[in-house]
């Protein structure tokens, strides 16, 4: 069976991209791993098939697979490499500046700019409201809201805040994301009893009012050069504990995003997105 793919990449984040029109692939999790196997396979920090969406609010279906073969929520780096996906390759009309991408988390409004080619230069996301409650993120935690919770880990007590944004994350704050404990509590707390879905870690650092670095261990693949919805979650924490206003760029191994939390209570992310190559694979029919 030949597939043919796109590699794509959000600062850094990258991605294995398939039409899936027809709806026709129906992937087992070793096949994702496969894709996503940097010796092995295509290599990527997951895998997203482009559907027709299930809705008339929406133009276009993103089915997202994490890199170990679970499905998630929603992965704010792929929206923007799916929507110049659809842009570049003439899915949406080409006088368009805006589209509707429905995933598992909710339907997700973008904006774009295309450059003298027409294709998307930079595409800013609507990622919703976050949400703050136990029951939402989920999080086993009593209270109304998960903020600065201490959780007892082999490397010491972290303080963690809970924002979901379309997927579950935790925020922990540090002097110094270069030295911060990302390949130990991040793996640790992903699968922590704690969190029944799993979550997203996040590892932030204060530059000033205005700016943000962070380190991301993402559930189901590890860490990774980006994180949209992890950034996302890093400006809100930030904002709600007075660090930054309510506009923020968030500075990540990879590159910028710039995030804004509106008074409407939606949160929009704005950067790049850009194709790496094109290619094709062979895969048996059993994966």
């Amino acid at each position: 069976m030949k597939i043919d793919f796109t590699k794509m990449n959000g600062l850094g984040n990258d991605f294995v991209m398939i039409d899936d029109r027809d709806e026709a692939l129906d992937f087992a999790p070793e096949a994702v791993a496969w894709f996503c196997d940097r010796h092995f396979g295509v290599g990527a920090d997951g895998l997203i098939l482009v559907r027709p969406s299930t809705t008339p609010e929406a133009d276009w279906y993103m089915h997202y697979y994490n890199a170990d073969g679970s499905l998630a929520e929603m992965c704010g780096n792929g929206a923007r490499c799916f929507a110049k996906y659809l842009v570049d390759h003439g899915l949406v009309p080409h006088d368009a500046s805006a589209l509707t991408i429905e995933t598992l988390g909710g339907l997700k409004p973008v904006t774009f700019t295309r450059d003298d080619n027409g294709m998307l230069d930079s595409a800013t996301v609507d990622m919703g409201k976050p949400l703050f409650s136990p029951e939402e993120i989920p999080a086993a935690f009593e209270g109304t809201q998960v903020y600065d919770c201490p959780v007892e880990t082999p490397y010491g007590t972290v303080h963690v805040t809970g924002v979901n944004m379309g997927n579950p994350h935790v925020v922990i704050w540090v002097d110094d994301v270069e030295t911060a404990p990302v390949d130990t509590v991040g793996p640790y707390l992903e699968r922590h009893e704690r969190f029944p879905n799993g979550t997203n870690v996040e590892f932030a650092q204060l530059v000033d009012n205005e700016t943000v670095r962070m380190r991301v261990w993402e559930r189901g693949v590890g860490e990774t050069l980006a994180c949209g919805t992890g950034a996302c979650a890093v400006a809100v924490a930030a904002t709600l504990s007075c660090r930054t206003g309510r506009d923020s760029t968030v500075q990540l191994p990879g590159g910028d995003l710039l995030i804004r939390w509106h008074e409407n209570d939606h949160v929009y992310m704005t950067g790049s997105a850009a194709v790496s190559f094109t290619g094709t694979v062979e895969l048996p029919e059993e994966e």
